[in-house]
């Protein structure tokens, strides 16, 4: 019996990572001067690497460093965290405010209001800035936003997805056993930290992620569907609960 459900963000609550998160950090490139541009099949492979400020510095090792900024930040390993750091903030800015004029995913709401009505808690596992996390729950308004128990984003974790920590935090947050609980994602990196963890995970692709392998997901769909077209019911997601506690 589903008793929880755990949202990633990017990709599920919003399709975000395109139109959004890319964006904001090419203004954060311009506005510090670097010579950068992400493009959107750069960002596809940038992907890989989970977690903005982590994709940075693997950029920054893979193209070379803005080497002066970097010493105006302190230099060596220093300058390049203050440096990645003061990006990030930036970005987060920039992107907070992108956010604002985009769509939730289609069923979003309806499986939000649906799980509302059956009493199934609600929580959010993302490797997103709290500030940006705040502002896509916004989108919801105020009344579905306050009935999410946890929020775990960012840096709460010393190790971001794929690693299953977040989830094994959720966890301990809910209090129940995974079995009973459902996570929602888009990737393939987010699906290794859900099912290490122990979750039945269903998976919505998105832009980024529609090629990725998701054979250990529990169902594979293209969005949760708005009505008449639902595609994922709360019904359809108790029942990956009940599979899964017959293994």
């Amino acid at each position: 019996m589903l008793k929880a459900l755990i949202f990633d963000c990017d990709g599920v609550l919003v399709d975000t990572e395109r139109d959004a998160h890319r964006v904001g950090f090419n203004q954060a490139f311009t506005h510090f001067d670097i010579d950068a541009k992400w493009s959107v099949e750069r960002y596809a492979e940038l992907l890989k690497v989970a977690g903005g400020k982590e994709r940075m510095r693997a950029y920054f090792d893979d193209d070379g460093w803005p080497d002066a900024l970097v010493e105006e930040y302190g230099g060596g390993d220093t300058g390049k965290d203050a440096l990645i750091k003061a990006l990030h903030k930036y970005k987060t800015d920039q992107v907070s405010q992108i956010v604002t004029d985009l769509p939730l995913r289609p069923g979003v709401l309806r499986i939000v209001d649906e799980a509302i009505a059956n009493d199934v808690r609600l929580g959010v596992c993302t490797t997103s800035n709290p500030k940006f996390i705040d502002a896509v729950l916004d989108l919801m308004g105020p009344e579905r936003k306050a009935k999410f128990e946890f929020v775990h984003a960012g840096d709460v974790v010393s190790k971001k997805k794929p690693d299953p920590e977040i989830y094994m935090l959720a966890q301990e947050s809910l209090g129940l056993p995974q079995s009973e609980c459902v996570v929602i994602e888009d990737s393939r990196n987010g699906l290794l930290a859900a099912t290490g963890a122990g979750y039945p995970t269903l998976i919505t692709t998105s832009t980024y992620t529609i090629d990725e392998d998701f054979s250990e997901a529990a169902r594979v769909v293209p969005e949760l569907g708005d009505a008449p077209n639902a595609i994922i019911t709360l019904a359809d997601l108790s029942a990956l609960t009940d599979a899964g506690s017959n293994h």
